[in-house]
């Protein structure tokens, strides 16, 4: 709509009104008199973006309908549909048709990509802001969930279950998912265990946690992690009072020799899929590390992602080779869904008794119910469909994600496309800050993490994409957009590279 047309509408009298008379409504306290002339469309769609922004509207709130505003402010209706056209343009309201027009989104923080905030600043942004699409790495395809099955599960567990059974349970887990889970182990991951030495967590986050304490206990205060590596790991870790020191990872995975130089007693990997680079541990390295293990070293393994895997053989457990040395910790965040916080723990001979301990403190134990469900659910062999089931539709949309990398983003490269839930990609040479980089998206309507998050020394620009949760349109239009966004730092040059501060306390990553 032109400005003159506009104003031109604008200026015109409704029947009923005596001219000069103010018009305004109780939605938002409206006055049409604060508009300048000629910028009626602009002044609204201002003050609906601001009202979305400081929550007065917030998600899933209905503005009124077009007709109503359009007579309570004495405007044309054509005015009121620009204004909320504009706000639908940038993903903040959808047009629902009877429903109405809903709010679905509030607007990113408008100085982000200027302002360049602090890191830990974006971090919080970034987990808190609304956005079109979300490829956040961590999150599965929680559309696949099993409901038909969970359900069949709970109710034949449900119908076993005797009044006893709604008493307190055993902190260390229920026997019949610890029996499950040392089953599905031994046939997935080559571990032979007891159902005596599964200790079942909430996560792999608690895991993390119950092992910070007890190590930290038995005089432990430095623990080695790689380099880049998961920030939420690196937060249980320091939360639990560690002292993570970095490791580096290349190609072949973590480097065990500079983790004998860094005189750690204890080190968190990720061998089977390393986050984030998606390298594999080489025989070589498992050898050597499971070597300094053998002289006194404790190797805390996050078997992470290890279940989705697409173009490569799978790699056994450590913990399948040396038990002694080797905390061993899983979960079902990645395959079924994080909400059900049910993970499970295997530890040393000389470390359960405590971790058992430490996990009754805790919570006195997971919920039981949902434990005897899951149980069900692995022993009848519906865990393991759903597993064929949602590897086939990961490996697509992985397919969907490279294709759109190689299209608008063709200077970037790829890692880690063989397995797990996301791939890397770094800038080699760009002269970005890869946190801009994340800002601008974000501003876009798209969340990504920035590599320089997980580091603890400085590399190459990156971000870390998460194919699972998001369907082909969206993968495509997301990774379309990190290209514009690409293109728009490339175009305005090289911005202050700022020291790349951690998030502060409370600025937390959730690690499943």
């Amino acid at each position: 709509m032109s400005r003159s047309k506009e104003s031109g509408i604008e200026g015109s009298k409704r029947p009923g009104r005596a001219s000069g008379a103010a018009a305004g409504s109780d939605f938002l306290q409206l006055d049409i008199g604060e508009a300048p002339a000629g910028g009626r469309t602009d002044w609204l769609a201002g003050r609906l973006r601001a009202a979305i922004a400081d929550g007065t509207l917030p998600v899933g709130s209905r503005l009124p309908a077009s007709r109503v505003l359009a007579a309570e402010l004495s405007v044309s209706r054509g005015l009121v549909t620009e204004a909320y056209q504009r706000l639908a343009e940038t993903g903040q309201v959808d047009g629902r048709g009877r429903a109405g027009t809903v709010v679905v989104a509030a607007p990113p923080p408008a100085a982000a990509p200027a302002a360049a905030p602090e890191r830990g600043g974006l971090v919080d942004a970034l987990r808190a802001e609304p956005c079109r699409i979300d490829l956040s790495p961590g999150v599965p395809d929680l559309t696949a969930f099993p409901r038909t099955a969970w359900l069949q599960a709970e109710r034949r567990v449900l119908a076993a279950l005797t009044p006893a059974d709604f008493g307190y349970g055993n902190p260390q887990g229920a026997p019949a998912l610890r029996e499950a889970v040392a089953g599905w182990l031994s046939l997935n991951r080559g571990i032979r265990a007891d159902p005596d030495e599964v200790v079942i967590v909430s996560g792999v986050a608690q895991a993390l946690g119950l092992l910070a304490k007890v190590l930290h206990e038995d005089g432990v205060r430095r623990i080695a992690v790689e380099d880049p590596g998961s920030l939420g790991a690196r937060q249980q870790l320091e939360y639990g009072r560690l002292e993570t020191v970095p490791v580096p990872v290349d190609g072949a995975g973590l480097d065990v020799a500079a983790l004998r130089a860094s005189g750690a007693d204890a080190v968190l990997t990720t061998p089977a899929h390393q986050f984030p680079t998606g390298v594999v541990l080489d025989g070589e390295r498992r050898r050597d590390l499971l070597g300094w293990a053998a002289a006194g070293g404790l190797v805390v393994e996050d078997d992470y992602d290890a279940e989705h895997r697409y173009d490569r053989a799978p790699v056994p457990a450590l913990r399948a080779l040396f038990p002694e040395g080797v905390c061993y910790a899983g979960s079902v965040s990645k395959l079924l869904a994080p909400a059900l916080r049910l993970g499970w723990l295997l530890v040393p001979p000389r470390l359960r008794d405590r971790v058992i301990e430490a996990k009754r403190y805790a919570d006195l134990g997971n919920p039981v119910l949902a434990q005897l469900v899951l149980a069900r659910l692995m022993q009848s062999g519906e865990l393991e469909r759903h597993l064929r089931f949602v590897r086939r539709r990961h490996r697509r949309r992985r397919d969907a994600m490279l294709r759109a990398l190689a299209d608008r983003l063709p200077g970037a490269r790829v890692h880690g496309a063989a397995a797990g839930l996301h791939l890397m990609v770094t800038f080699d040479g760009a002269r970005f800050d890869d946190a801009d980089l994340a800002a601008a998206a974000l501003a876009l309507g798209v969340k990504a993490h920035p590599l320089s998050w997980h580091r603890m020394r400085p590399g190459a620009p990156g971000l870390i994409l998460g194919y699972a949760a998001g369907s082909v349109s969206e993968i495509e239009e997301g990774v379309a957009t990190l290209g514009r966004a690409v293109e728009e730092l490339s175009r305005t040059g090289p911005k202050l590279l700022r020291e790349k501060k951690q998030p502060p306390p409370g600025s937390r990553v959730v690690r499943g």
